[in-house]
Order: C-alpha cells, then structure tokens, then sequence
C-alpha cells in the first residue's frame, strides 16, 4: 500500500507521479497495488488499485483523522504486507513492515523560523518535524534524495546509516547550449524560482541596493514570478518599484526559456531550503556561474565546479561583492567545455528498493 495523500501538484506530486509510472510498467504479476492518494486521478490495472479521499484537504483536522483513523484501518481492511509511505511520515498502529520517503528538508535545516515569522514553516520544523523524527526511528527503510539529507537524518535522528537508502531524483537535461561569457552574460543575473519565503529574493534585492549605494547601476536581475503571488512577493515588488532596482519580475516561463537563460546570464541561488536544487545543477550543466547560499545542498551539486561561488545565505553585502566581481570581470571564468557525467543524479530504481 502506498500512501501519499498530500500530494497534488509540485515536487511532491512528481516524485509520486513517477514512482506510479514504474510500477506500471514493471507488471509484477506477484505484487499487488494500493494507491491511497487525495486529488490525483490515476489509472487502474490489473494489480494497481487507486483509493481516493479528497475531503482530506478540507483542514489539518480532517487529515489528522485520516492518518490516525482511515490509514490505519484501510491497512487491516486489505491485509497489506508492506507500506510504502511518500509522505515522510509512517502509519501508526501498523505492525508491519514500513519504508517512507524523506524529502521534507525543514527539519532538518539550520535556519529556525519563529512562529510570529512564518506559523505553518514554525509547525513543519517542530510539531510535524518531530513526528517525522519518530517515523525516522521507527521505519524499517528510509530513503532520502541526497547525501547531505542522509546525513542529517543520522545526526540528528540517531538512526544507524545502514537502513537510509539515497534514490536521487531522475534529472532529465537535453542541454543544447553553452554559457556564452560576454559582458551581456555576466552583468545578467537570473533566478528562476517561486514565490516562497525561503526561496531567499529578499537577499537579492538588499545586494541589489547595496550596489546602488555605490553608484553600480549597469546590470539587471530577472525574477521567474509577477509580484503579486502572495504578500511577501507583493511587499518585495513594491519595496524595488520604489527604489528603482533593476530587476524584472518576469513571470512563470518554459523551461525551454529558463535554459536559455543559463547561457546568457549568471545564476544566483540564495534558496536556505531546498532537498536538491534542481537549478545549480541546470547551470553547471550549461557551463554558467553560480552564486549560491552557502549551504549543504549546493556544496553537494557544486562543490567539484570550478565557476562555483558560495555566500552565506543572508550576507547581501557578500552577494552584492560576488556580482560586483562578476560583472567587473574580476572573477575568472574558467572555460568547461561539454558536462556529461551527472555522477549521482543519474536514476536509481526506487521500486527497487521497496520491493527488496
């Protein structure tokens, strides 16, 4: 039985979407299927049955009941072997065998946020991250996207490595272009990211200011959302409106548009919360500088690149500094030539794993 009932759209739909995806095609004649999701409609098969219960989405109320109640029950109800959960947690009062699926990183992260800054990413690192913790604890497999969230989870959780397994993310990149390093390139700054607090545009704009106190105006910086997404995109669009910033608040774009963006710009990632973070990798990839938070997760994506340059998540001074050198020429950018290798981001099976 799999459960996933948060997922509706983003990542956490995507990772469940194809993990459907590969059990359908591996047609295990032996093992039979139980999808327990919320919205998503899938396809049943002859050994993929699909439970929908999209009331859970009324209220935490309601999915507090399906996890204690529902959950628990359906298990004994088609006397299942094995859980598989892709919702960080496991199901309680289930005697057997459980591996679940880690790709929350706010538990596990430094940056602690108050409940006056941000009540739902306050409730993620403490009420929900220690329910996680014990799932941690109790599951026979856990299986995690990446080194650095391994290693999180052993420091601190305690759990011994062994029954941690690392399936990275299946990267598909058709990279048909190159940085090109003109001056066009490195005074463009791209950061392709939504509208969420931790996304970090907030460090963007301060360096951003800081170059404008020293008279620093040829260059601009584009922004994949509107300005209006939520308060704290529409305080940010205003706060640069009325400073004169440049930077372009470009919308949601192709990613067929957001490669091409590599070749002719610089990426900065200021993101303090991320699992993998795709774009570092996207960049490398096209040959482009990156400025990047200082962080676990970029040191794991970029660590062996050389056009590589890292600055503490909240220092704008340090980031308005790494710009600046970009775009004065007083950072050497070193020629990469074509990068085929993905090393750790090529696919491993995660069926694989809950099968064995």
């Amino acid at each position: 039985m799999v459960f996933d009932v948060p997922a509706e759209y983003g990542g956490a739909y995507s990772i469940l979407k194809d993990f459907y995806d590969e059990v359908k095609t591996h047609r295990d004649e032996k093992i039979n299927w139980i999808f327990v999701l919320s919205k998503p409609e899938f396809q049943e098969t002859e050994n993929i049955k699909i439970l929908r219960f999209p009331w859970i989405k009324k209220s935490w109320g309601h999915r507090l009941f399906f996890d204690n109640f529902i959950a628990p029950s359906l298990i004994s109800k088609y006397n299942i072997n094995k859980v598989f959960s892709l919702q960080n947690l496991t199901i309680p009062r289930a005697d057997i065998e459980q591996t679940i699926y880690i790709h929350q990183p706010l538990p596990f992260i430094e940056h602690k946020f108050t409940f006056s800054e941000n009540k739902l990413f306050w409730m993620y690192q403490n009420l929900i991250g220690h329910k996680i913790f014990n799932s941690i604890k109790k599951a026979n497999k856990v299986i995690v996207q990446t080194k650095w969230l391994k290693k999180a989870c052993i420091e601190k959780v305690g759990v011994d490595g062994r029954k941690i397994n690392i399936v990275s993310p299946e990267i598909r990149l058709d990279v048909k272009g190159s940085f090109s390093p003109n001056n066009k390139a490195f005074s463009t700054f791209f950061y392709p990211a939504s509208a969420l607090q931790y996304k970090n545009h907030r460090v963007i704009i301060e360096a951003c200011k800081n170059l404008k106190q020293n008279d620093i105006k040829d260059y601009k910086v584009i922004f994949t959302v509107k300005g209006d997404e939520n308060k704290h995109i529409e305080t940010l669009y205003n706060e640069v409106k009325s400073a004169s910033l440049p930077i372009e608040f470009i919308g949601s774009i192709s990613r067929e548009k957001v490669f091409s963006y590599y070749t002719q710009s610089v990426l900065i990632f200021p993101s303090y919360i991320e699992t993998f973070g795709l774009p570092m990798l996207e960049a490398k990839l096209h040959g482009g500088i990156v400025l990047a938070s200082d962080s676990p997760f970029s040191h794991e994506i970029l660590d062996d690149y050389k056009n590589a340059y890292f600055f503490e998540s909240f220092d704008s001074t340090r980031l308005a500094e790494l710009m600046f050198n970009t775009m004065s020429g007083k950072i050497n950018y070193i020629e990469i030539g074509e990068l085929k290798d993905l090393n750790i981001y090529k696919k491993n099976s995660l069926l694989d794993h809950i099968i064995n």
